[in-house]
């Protein structure tokens, strides 16, 4: 089984936030998290993936979460450059 680095993003008053999160089924969590059904944070707004690694493990995949989430200058470079080239 393979596993998920995501990072799922959205608009809110002109300004981008973003979640960090990891899976081992990325369209049932990007679902979940649009229907209400993720993290709380999540709930009541329209997210897109911006970005997903694989993993082989799920302890690879959570240190690799775990970085990412801490990065907060490599999470905002990965929110640049998508939506620069992506309209919403």
């Amino acid at each position: 089984m393979h596993y998920f680095v995501y990072i799922i993003a959205t608009k809110v008053k002109n300004k981008t936030i973003s979640y960090v999160g990891y899976t081992s089924n990325l369209s049932k969590r990007l679902d979940d998290h649009n229907t209400g059904k993720g993290a709380k944070f999540t709930r009541g707004k329209k997210w897109e993936i911006i970005f997903n690694r694989k993993y082989k493990t799920k302890v690879r995949a959570m240190q690799e979460e775990y970085k990412l989430k801490k990065n907060y200058s490599l999470r905002n470079k990965i929110k640049k450059k998508f939506f620069n080239n992506v309209k919403i």
